[in-house]
C-alpha cells in the first residue's frame, strides 16, 4: 500500500489532466487524416492536362478546321459528348468569367433551342433556368424549364471544374449534367474539356427515335462511321449525331462570349450572336435558318430574358460585385468524437468579369 502512496499525480499540461491531454492529441491526428483525404480527393488539372498530348497533333489538324477533339458515347438509356479543345483566351479571363453564373446566361441562349436563361440563389445555392424549344423564334411561355444547380467544383490557379447538372429535363429526359474543366497553356492560351450528357427512359427513346426516323432523318453529327462508294465521308445520325451538334454549338457559344469580352458591355450582345452564327456557318451539319433569321429571333428572345429576369428579380445577379468561393470543410467533431457531420464553409470574395 505504501508504494501506491508513492505514485506521483497524472502529468498535467495547462492544468489539464493527461487523459485530456490525449483526447486532444487524438483530435489533432482526426482532423489531419480529414483534411489529408479531403487533399487527396480536390480535383486538380493533372487529369485534364493528361489528355492533352494523345490529342494535340488532332487538335493542330482535323477535319473541323478548329482546335477541337469531339467524341460521344450512348449507352444504357444514357447519352454522353465531350468536347475537348484549346481557346485563344488566357485562362485567367475564361475562370474569372465563367465563375460567376449569371454569365452563363448570357452564353447558352446562343444555342438555337435556348429561348431564354434566368439565374437566381435559393438557399445558397445559385439556379439556372434556361427554357428550351424549337429553333425558330419561340416565346418563354410555350418553352419547356430545365433548372440546372450551378456548382463551382474547384478553382485553383492553375485548373477551373464547374458543373450544371439537372435531375429532370424535357421531353421526359433525366439526369442532366454539363461539365467544364480548363486548364492554361503556353502562350496565353487555355485546354478545356466540356461534356454534355443525359439519360432517358423508354417513353423517351421511343419518341426520340420516331423524331429521327421521320423528321430528323437527315440529321448528322460530326464523328465519320464509314465513306459512301464515292469515297465521301458519311457521318453519325441519330440521338448521338444531335448530341454532337448540340455539343458543338455550346462549344461555339462559349467561343463566341470569349471573342467578345473586349467590346463595350452594349455592344456585346449583338456582336456575340453575330459571331455565333458566323462560326457554325462553316459547319453544314449545323445550318437551320439564314442568319438575319436568327439574329431576329435572338433580339426578340433576349428581350424577353430581361423581362424574366426583371420580374424574378435575377437582374441582383448581374449587379453583385463579388461572386462568393466557398471552401467546403466536411469534418467536424461530434458527440462521439470525430465524425462526417455539417460542412463548415469559408468564403473568399473574388471580382468577376461580367458579360454585357
Amino acid at each position: 500500500m505504501q508504494i501506491f502512496s508513492r505514485l506521483k499525480p497524472a502529468p498535467t499540461l495547462a492544468g489539464q489532466p493527461f487523459s485530456n491531454l490525449c483526447s486532444i492529441l487524438i483530435l489533432a491526428i482526426s482532423l489531419f487524416f480529414c483534411f489529408s483525404a479531403q487533399a487527396a480527393e480536390q480535383p486538380s488539372s493533372n487529369g485534364l492536362m493528361a489528355k492533352y498530348p494523345s490529342i494535340k497533333a488532332e487538335l493542330e489538324k482535323n477535319r473541323f478546321g478548329i482546335p477541337i477533339h469531339l467524341t460521344s458515347s450512348e449507352e444504357q438509356g444514357s447519352l454522353r459528348a465531350d468536347v475537348y479543345g484549346t481557346l485563344n483566351t488566357p485562362f485567367e479571363t475564361v475562370k474569372e468569367t465563367l465563375q460567376v453564373p449569371v454569365n452563363w446566361c448570357d452564353i447558352m441562349p446562343l444555342h438555337l433551342n435556348v429561348k431564354a436563361c434566368t439565374c437566381r440563389n435559393e438557399s445558397d445555392q445559385w439556379l439556372l433556368t434556361l427554357y428550351n424549344g424549337h429553333k425558330q423564334y419561340q416565346s418563354t411561355e410555350s418553352a419547356s424549364e430545365l433548372v440546372l444547380k450551378f456548382h463551382l467544383v474547384a478553382q485553383q490557379p492553375d485548373y477551373l471544374n464547374i458543373t450544371l447538372s439537372a435531375g429532370e429535363g424535357p421531353l421526359l429526359t433525366k439526369d442532366h449534367r454539363i461539365r467544364l474543366e480548363a486548364a492554361p497553356l503556353e502562350g496565353g492560351r487555355t485546354f478545356f474539356h466540356f461534356s454534355y450528357a443525359y439519360s432517358y427512359g423508354l417513353m423517351a427513346r421511343m419518341a426520340i427515335k420516331s423524331y429521327f426516323a421521320t423528321i430528323g432523318h437527315d440529321k448528322i453529327g460530326f464523328t465519320v462511321v464509314a465513306n459512301d462508294k464515292n469515297g465521301k465521308p458519311v457521318y453519325l445520325g441519330g440521338v448521338r449525331g444531335a448530341l454532337e451538334r448540340n455539343a458543338v454549338r455550346y462549344y461555339l457559344a462559349l467561343q463566341a462570349s470569349l471573342d467578345t469580352l473586349r467590346l463595350p458591355q452594349d455592344q456585346q450582345f449583338e456582336r456575340r450572336i453575330s459571331r455565333w452564327y458566323d462560326l457554325s456557318a462553316k459547319y453544314p451539319q449545323l445550318y437551320e435558318m439564314d442568319k438575319e433569321v436568327y439574329l431576329y429571333a435572338k433580339r426578340r428572345e433576349h428581350a424577353n430574358q430581361l423581362m424574366l429576369q426583371k420580374q424574378a428579380g435575377a437582374e441582383s445577379c448581374r449587379k453583385e460585385a463579388r461572386f462568393p468561393v466557398r471552401l467546403k470543410v466536411p469534418c467536424e467533431r461530434g458527440s462521439e468524437g470525430m465524425t462526417p457531420s455539417r460542412t463548415a464553409v469559408f468564403v473568399l470574395q473574388q471580382k468577376p468579369i461580367l458579360l454585357g
